[in-house]
């Protein structure tokens, strides 16, 4: 894969979209280490400047789900997820986790996907763990608090332990990449409902566009 990462990156420079396929090896390889971290880096810089594009988010997504664990919480329930992209540079508050905690305090299921603090001051974890509030790190767990509370967090490193190879690609580069945009779409829970905020309007209306290609109800 090491040769046709190369070969990815260069396409992308030449402002070239790779296809839904091609993203979803780009992101197996990635998480397996078979692709150097210097072209890693490339490819998610490459991508943010020729700017991503639906179906390469799209397959960047199904594989994340694909290699993820999964919380035992049964499909079909009515739960939804509520995030952000973050990556707006705006040193705001993180509002996805009070709107997530607010909505859940009203009634509905939510199943919160997230992580601390990577390119923005404030990740959803870091303002849970400030709460107290409980970050199960069980399948089973998971399930528990969200029958218990309406609320439960899926604490992205433990569901994507796959992803340990990239984390410190993103950490290093300190900048927006499509993981902004891949961890409201990646939760393992696939809720079928979902609520994003997005950094502008033009990556509101490529997230819609994403997620209608996707498993996802509204």
């Amino acid at each position: 894969m090491a040769q046709q990462a190369t070969e990815y990156l260069q396409r992308l420079l030449a402002n070239e979209n790779l296809t839904e396929a091609e993203a979803a090896e780009t992101l197996k390889a990635m998480a397996e280490g078979s692709v150097d971290p210097a072209v890693a880096g490339g490819l998610l810089i490459a991508l943010r400047c020729k700017g991503e594009a639906a179906a390469e988010i799209r397959g960047f997504a199904t594989a994340m789900r694909e290699l993820a664990r999964r919380p035992e919480i049964p499909d079909g329930e009515p739960y939804v997820d509520i995030v952000g992209t973050g990556g707006d540079s705006s040193g705001s508050l993180n509002l996805s986790t009070g709107a997530a905690l607010l909505a859940a305090a009203s009634g509905l299921k939510v199943v919160k996907h997230g992580n601390r603090s990577i390119s923005s001051r404030c990740g959803s974890a870091d303002v849970l763990a400030a709460l107290g509030l409980p970050m199960p790190l069980d399948e089973r767990a998971a399930a528990t608090y969200l029958d218990a509370l309406g609320f439960t967090f899926l604490f992205a490193p433990h569901y994507h332990p796959a992803m340990k190879n990239i984390g410190p690609v993103r950490a290093a580069l300190g900048v927006r990449t499509v993981f902004n945009i891949l961890g409201p779409l990646a939760n393992p829970a696939t809720p079928p409902f979902h609520v994003i905020g997005a950094y502008s309007e033009e990556m509101a209306e490529l997230m819609a566009e994403t997620l209608a290609g996707m498993d996802a109800k509204r």
